[in-house]
């Protein structure tokens, strides 16, 4: 792996883990309001799937011209590790992982 894709590798990894903050705030702030856990995994990932998936979009397309760049491999190889990363971590992070894993982990709380 190159230092630029490693770059690359290590900005898609913040901007993922920011994006479970965020959700996991969210589901915070849902279920201090009285829902129910799946209730509130549910509608918070229904929620904050559009603003996440409209950022990532829009960061993926402030990287377009350095992934179409001629002569600068290294700007190549870090914007198409972005794109690719942006891309590919949304629908996993937002839609299945984060929200299976925070309601496996707190499903006994719910039942307390």
């Amino acid at each position: 792996m190159s230092i630029p894709a490693a770059v690359g590798f290590i900005a898609v990894s913040g901007v993922a883990v920011l994006n479970g903050l965020v959700m996991i705030g969210f589901i915070r702030c849902l279920r201090e309001a009285g829902k129910p856990l799946l209730d509130a995994v549910h509608d918070d990932a229904l929620t904050r799937f559009g603003p996440v998936l409209v950022t990532a979009l829009v960061a993926s397309l402030g990287f377009v011209p350095m992934a179409i760049a001629t002569g600068a491999d290294t700007q190549r190889a870090l914007a198409t590790v972005v794109i690719g990363g942006f891309l590919s971590s949304i629908a996993p992070t937002l839609l299945l992982l984060l929200p299976l894993m925070y309601y496996l982990v707190h499903r006994k709380d719910d039942q307390a």
